[in-house]
């Protein structure tokens, strides 16, 4: 589904990843950090669904829903590190269509924006071509959640995956520990940084000809790691 997507995340960090996952699965985005901005980006630019992160400034999350609800019938999705019974309940009284608890996985948070849009029929029709990331000899499809290394089939695990599809989608950029991390597993405090290596060691087992020496999955000593290769 191609759509446009308003992101309301006083995280940056947090609202960035939302967004390049966004744009990976082919739909646009716009990001804002308050809720008074989150109002007037939703007046200006009536996007197909909004993101809304319930503890943003000058406005919260409620605060927003409530304007939204009264003014247009925008499908919401509400992200909370707060998961009591109440607050959920507010959200969907006030006419949230879903709501996500902190930490979740990109992985999952894409899946419910697909379902959200699809209810409210306002996503434009599935382009295939647009689920597809290219670079380095590495295909990865976001929505069949399969790879290609040079056109053989390579066998991931989820997380495997989402680094991935990160690291396709921006070949050259050079990724920390912690933001892969994020890709994979959101904000999950009992997942370590050192995982991200084992899961890259592992993908070269997978990708490389030679995983003792990478040519594609290359370390950035004291940064993180990149992937080698223009987008195709």
């Amino acid at each position: 589904m191609c759509a446009h997507v308003l992101v309301a995340e006083d995280d940056e960090m947090q609202a960035e990843l939302i967004r390049r996952s966004l744009l990976t699965e082919g739909h646009t985005a716009t990001v804002v950090h308050d809720g008074a901005a989150a109002i007037e980006a939703a007046r200006k630019l009536r996007p197909d669904l909004v993101v809304l992160d319930l503890m943003l400034p000058v406005i919260d999350g409620f605060g927003v829903c409530r304007v939204l609800r009264g003014e247009d019938d925008i499908p919401v999705l509400m992200l909370t590190a707060r998961s009591t019974e109440d607050d959920v309940l507010l959200g969907l009284e006030l006419g949230a269509d879903d709501y996500m608890t902190k930490p979740y996985s990109p992985r999952e948070l894409m899946a419910r924006i697909r379902t959200v849009l699809r209810r409210s029929g306002r996503a434009t029709e599935e382009r295939q071509e647009d689920t597809v990331v290219r670079a380095a000899g590495l295909s990865v499809d976001a929505v069949r959640h399969e790879v290609r290394c040079d056109g053989a089939p390579v066998d991931c695990t989820p997380a495997e995956f989402e680094i991935l599809l990160a690291m396709t989608a921006e070949p050259e950029r050079v990724f920390s520990r912690r933001q892969l991390l994020q890709y994979t597993r959101g904000l999950d405090r009992a997942s370590t940084e050192r995982a991200v290596d084992v899961h890259i060691m592992n993908l070269r087992k997978k990708i490389e000809p030679d995983p003792r020496r990478p040519v594609r999955l290359l370390t950035v000593f004291g940064v993180g790691y990149k992937l080698r290769g223009g987008r195709a």
